[in-house]
């Protein structure tokens, strides 16, 4: 069971609100945008948040001092006067919480473009921010960055054979519990509009696979199994699933329609594979197995027999996320016995033919894709801090997020 948990649990911790952002040695052509905060009271985590959604969209490059300046007034310093664009904010809370915005050419003082928005609640304050950043994103017609206004969602250990699922935005500065009591982990979002997940709870006799209505509260059991059971991944229009199953004593990936429950097993091994994700149009898999005496990447085509290494570098290489015919994958590039060991985060096709490394510093695990497969999320740790770590893919822009103390046991965006 500890080798099974190894394999298929992504072990990270809750992070703080506090940001850095590592740029790149190759520095495209973005836009020029300083932020002024115009709100009464300056809220720091605001301004926070509003900075990393414009730096991690890859399409700005945001002036680093911060300016307070009257919302109405044309005036704008003429320390900003090389930048392209002001943006003006000024966000306010009482019962729920109030944001609008203006956004200002430097050069001339012109308003190009303004919106109000206002949310019930004020815990979800940074969806107004990644509102408006989508939304100065789109008037600026840059390509679309809708994934910051989704939710995450991932399962975090309280106590003992308990622990909670939450939903957060990408920030985590929103959460909130949506499973509380028992030992429920794995949570997987079920369609592209996140109204509902899968989970697996090891509260009865044995581990069993739900979906839940995170709006209705609506619960259905899809499947029980011994040993372990873990949905890793969802088709495109979410009529099937990949599940981990080990109804034969051993783990192996099995295909299931979410609506006949027809179920087809893929991979038939006397060891572990595990973390099945789909790639080539939903016809072959990638997965993870130790096959070759340690955990390494091999592809299979769904309906084949053949399977093949992806991997030909590192010598545990336990994680890897699909989007479409791409792949992420943690590898392991130091043996220390005795300590911790150098794990870097690569960017590859399904055929692991094109190669390139995402981070290459420190311990970097659990890759994530977004919801576009333009930004990967990991876990980094370096220097004897942690972080989250988003990087990404065409601005080669990394962001990265301390780590708190609570332990997150698997996530998923």
């Amino acid at each position: 069971m500890r080798i099974l948990l190894f394999f298929l649990s992504s072990i990270v911790f809750l992070f703080g609100v506090d940001a850095t952002l590592q740029i790149e040695k190759d520095v495209e052509d973005r836009t020029h945008i300083a932020v002024v905060d115009s709100s009464s009271i300056h809220n720091a985590k605001i301004y926070d948040i509003l900075k990393s959604d414009l730096k991690i969209s890859g399409h700005f490059l945001v002036y680093a001092d911060m300016f307070k300046e009257s919302f109405d007034t044309p005036v704008i310093s003429p320390k900003l006067k090389n930048q392209e664009y002001v943006l003006k904010y000024k966000y306010e809370q009482d019962s729920g919480a109030k944001l609008v915005i203006r956004l200002l050419k430097a050069s001339n003082s012109q308003e190009v473009f303004k919106k109000s928005y206002a949310i019930g609640s004020r815990a979800k304050a940074p969806f107004l921010i990644h509102k408006a950043v989508y939304d100065i994103n789109g008037f600026l017609r840059y390509p679309d960055i809708g994934w910051i206004n989704r939710y995450v969602i991932f399962s975090r250990y309280t106590t003992p054979r308990h622990s909670e699922i939450v939903v957060a935005d990408y920030t985590f500065n929103y959460k909130k519990v949506v499973i509380r009591g028992g030992l429920n982990l794995f949570p997987k979002w079920a369609d592209r509009n996140q109204r509902s997940f899968y989970y697996t709870s090891f509260n009865g006799l044995y581990p069993t696979l739900y979906k839940l209505n995170i709006y209705t509260g609506a619960k259905s059991k899809i499947v029980s199994s011994e040993g372990m059971l873990v949905c890793s991944d969802v088709s495109f229009h979410s009529s099937k699933i990949l599940v981990t199953m080990a109804q034969d004593s051993q783990p192996d990936i099995y295909e299931l329609d979410t609506i006949t429950k027809a179920k087809k097993r893929i991979t038939r091994f006397n060891g572990i594979d595990v973390n099945g994700k789909y790639v080539d149009d939903e016809q072959s898999i990638v997965f993870v197995s130790n096959r070759l005496g340690y955990a390494n990447i091999f592809k299979k085509s769904i309906n084949g027999n053949g399977v093949r290494q992806v991997v030909y570098h590192g010598k545990n290489n336990n994680s890897v996320d699909s989007y479409k015919n791409e792949i992420v994958y943690s590898s392991r590039e130091s043996s220390n016995a005795f300590g911790r060991n150098n794990f870097n985060i690569y960017l590859s096709d399904s055929d692991g033919i094109r190669t390139r490394a995402i981070t290459t510093t420190g311990s970097n695990q659990f890759p994530r894709f977004n919801s576009d497969g333009s930004v990967v999320q990991y876990i980094k740790h370096q220097n004897n801090q942690s972080y989250i770590g988003y990087s990404n893919i065409k601005s080669h822009k990394s962001l990265l997020f301390d780590l708190g103390v609570k332990k997150i046991q698997a996530i998923d965006w």
